[in-house]
């Protein structure tokens, strides 16, 4: 038997294809199929019933009529193949087209044409390079051409495939293209012109365009010039120029990209090359957006007037905003001093050390917020929408860490695989939330400027593990107290304060009369080397409760050597359980404006002044609702130079059973002057049954109250926290320092 080779060459009004065909057949005869398709009944071809269908179809020259492709062929574009304006082109789910052609390859739709490329997240329709070693600018791209404005005019040739595109229908329908990924484009059209991946000239938004892939392109990704049409659920994988590029009055929006491995800008944005306040200014919307760097030009390359550009929730990774106006863009910087870039909710993973945010040095810098990203939905990793289709991408993401800054308006939730880094103020809106899981590290890194607040209606949950806690710590190679601010929550419950007051550190609003209010669930929370110092009077503690209403959990945290008050109350209503504080630069737990919660299980030691601080308000020692508390379970380790409990400034109810000292004496320091704590001590408003004094120090005094009522103390053994002196056994695996 011998292997026949049937080839043809068959010119059509709807393209010209190559056809060959294999087959047993022992006829010896060379045929022509006028279908396109060897099956053994073509017409005007005697084939003797033996051949088998044709495998491979040739792609060039120009579809006049309305075409469908075969997603059983495999097709061979070798050269410029055009679908010209009145017909179209259908490319069904799992069409494979291979671009032998070089420079002159590639596919172009005429203004006036449509292409429908239906593609499916199983079976991707792919234009892609028929190389054994494929690589950048092998073939040229997919080129659009439509009839809605742009900014250069109507009728303009486009810059590749040499096509007319735009008018003003802004609503101009081009086609369908879903499910497409385009590869190894960007050849060279002329002596200063490349193809990108996909281009779309004046295409209107009644086009469909999402889902769409360009890979390792020699040029941009995919570009946008002029038109209405949206981009959504784009990605652009390892372009040689930009990744994402609009300009020309692009008034489309785009939400789901996710670029990386690009060589300059993630995206640049522009309004036009010759005049950068040609109307209709390039407009945008762009929402949920990764940019995975190095790349040499930023996240976002504004240039040449760029535009009114909205971004939200945009995350980057190794790679600055950018921006890099240029001195002679005039139009771009005046378009930012007027507001018209507006991005929140940027979020800046694995910054490198000289991270510069922004190059742009006017003076607008708040045309961008940080906070948490998801980006285009697994922030630095693939995105889940990509799966099936896409190819190149990472599907956990470079490991390292992100920064956190800004603010949190939605419900946001951290990942305890990233290390995060606090390199300013983290705001935790009202009506958002933030969720820390066990096991999650955060490094503050930005000084006095950095610490994290939760504003009143606002919720925070930290979900850590007696094996897991969530830390909070300062990000220096040699940590210190102050190193940072620390933890704040305003709640809506009373204080004595009154209403509407502004916390003395993070400048937010709180206190109410909604005595149960939540602010979230604090547990298993270490944090380390706060206490920077907010203004000329005020430091940051550790972790710092205004108003916060007995809704809220707050039990097994610690504050470690911070500068200022290890945990304090300001009024409110939340209990807090177990709690350690170790090494406070101040007092180690304080409470006052009238707190009404309890503590149980408290461990202090290693604190420079008051183990316990108790007050009641320091301008009104008899203000109302008075400071009333029940603790139980207490150990204070000194020495420390205030006593085991200051009750100051009108002091309160205090009622406090198995309080457990060593090396301290009970303090109380009643001042001179303070006759409301002196009051409230005679009325038996302070009880403390039993207390233990375990090795008191040289000229040890009980108390250094000098009133009337001694009685007030009953000495007795006790445990305190659990072991005396020693850490319970309630802060193994998730305390530290003891």
């Amino acid at each position: 038997m011998r292997k026949i080779f049937f080839t043809l060459m068959l010119t059509l009004t709807t393209g010209a294809f190559i056809v060959s065909c294999s087959s047993d057949d022992d006829s010896g005869a060379t045929s022509s199929c006028t279908d396109g398709v060897q099956n053994g009944n073509e017409t005007g071809v005697d084939c003797g019933g033996s051949c088998t269908p044709c495998t491979t179809s040739i792609l060039n020259g120009e579809v006049t009529t309305d075409t469908t492709l075969d997603a059983s062929l495999s097709y061979s574009l070798t050269g410029a193949y055009v679908i010209k304006s009145g017909a179209s082109l259908t490319i069904p789910a799992g069409t494979r087209i291979e671009a032998t052609g070089g420079t002159a390859a590639y596919i172009g739709v005429e203004r006036g044409a449509q292409i429908f490329i239906n593609g499916t997240s199983a079976n991707p329709v792919v234009m892609t390079s028929a190389s054994a070693n494929p690589a950048q600018g092998d073939w040229g791209g997919l080129v659009i051409c439509g009839d809605a404005p742009t900014n250069k005019g109507t009728n303009v040739t486009s810059e590749v495939a040499d096509l007319q595109y735009g008018g003003n229908n802004v609503s101009d329908n081009s086609g369908s293209i879903r499910y497409l990924r385009v590869e190894y484009t960007g050849a060279t059209f002329s002596n200063d012109k490349e193809f990108n991946g996909v281009s779309l000239f004046g295409v209107g938004s009644g086009t469909t365009f999402e889902f769409v892939q360009s890979f390792n392109g020699g040029d941009d990704g995919i570009e946008f010039f002029g038109g209405t049409v949206d981009g959504d659920n784009l990605v652009s994988t390892g372009s040689g120029d930009d990744s994402i590029d609009f300009a020309d009055g692009w008034a489309g929006s785009g939400t789901d990209w996710y670029i990386s491995g690009g060589a300059k800008a993630g995206i640049e944005g522009s309004n036009n090359g010759d005049n950068g306040n040609a109307t209709p200014v390039t407009t945008t919307t762009l929402t949920n957006i990764t940019v995975v760097g190095p790349v040499t030009e930023g996240a976002l390359f504004f240039k040449e007037g760029g535009g009114n550009f909205t971004i939200d929730n945009f995350y980057t990774s190794n790679v600055n905003i950018g921006v890099n106006i240029s001195d002679t863009d005039a139009e771009a910087a005046a378009r930012i001093e007027n507001g018209d870039l507006t991005i929140t909710n940027i979020q800046f993973a694995n910054a490198p050390t000289d991270l510069d945010i922004t190059n742009y040095t006017g003076a607008n810098q708040s045309f961008y917020s940080e906070g948490v990203a998801t980006g285009a939905g697994n922030g630095a990793a693939s995105p889940d929408w990509a799966a099936g289709w896409t190819i190149g991408l990472d599907n956990s993401g470079p490991a390292g860490s992100e920064n956190l800054a800004g603010e949190v308006t939605g419900d946001v939730a951290l990942n305890a695989s990233i290390e995060y880094q606090l390199t300013s103020a983290f705001y935790v809106r009202a009506g958002g939330s933030l969720t820390i899981p066990a096991g999650t590290t955060i490094k503050a890194v930005g000084g006095t400027a950095s610490f994290i607040a939760v504003e009143r209606g606002a919720q925070i949950f930290i979900n850590g593990t007696t094996s897991n806690p969530v830390v909070m710590t300062s990000g220096a190679t040699t940590p210190a107290q102050g190193d940072w601010g620390g933890l704040v929550i305003c709640g809506d419950a009373p204080t004595n304060k009154g209403n509407n007051v502004t916390s003395e550190v993070a400048d937010l609003q709180y206190g109410g009369t909604n005595a149960t209010d939540n602010s979230g669930s604090i547990t298993y929370l270490r944090v380390e080397y706060t206490g920077a110092t907010f203004s000329n009077d005020k430091e940051f503690n550790g972790v710092s409760l205004f108003g916060v209403g007995s809704g809220t959990t707050f039990e097994y945290v610690q504050s470690l050597n911070g500068g200022d008050d290890g945990i304090e109350f300001f009024g409110g209503t939340v209990d807090g359980n177990f709690l350690v504080s170790i090494g406070s630069g101040d007092d180690s737990i304080d409470f006052a404006d009238g707190w009404a919660g309890n503590g149980d299980s408290w461990y202090i030691s290693k604190g420079a002044k008051a183990g316990i601080e108790g007050s009641n308000n320091g301008d009104n020692g008899d203000a109302m609702p008075v400071t009333t508390t029940t603790l139980s379970n207490i150990t204070v380790v000194g020495p420390v130079t205030e006593g085991a409990l200051f009750f100051k400034e009108g002091g309160g109810n205090f009622t406090i059973t198995n309080f457990y000292t060593e090396g301290v004496d009970l303090g109380v320091n009643v001042s001179a002057t303070d006759a409301e704590a002196a009051v409230r001590i005679e009325a038996n408003a302070l009880s403390i049954n039993p207390m233990q004094f375990a090795t008191p120090a040289a000229g040890f005094v009980q108390t250094n109250y000098v009133g009337t009522n001694q009685g007030f103390i009953t000495v007795g053994d006790n445990t305190g926290a659990g072991n005396g002196a020693a850490a319970p056994d309630w802060a193994n695996g998730w305390a530290t320092g003891f």
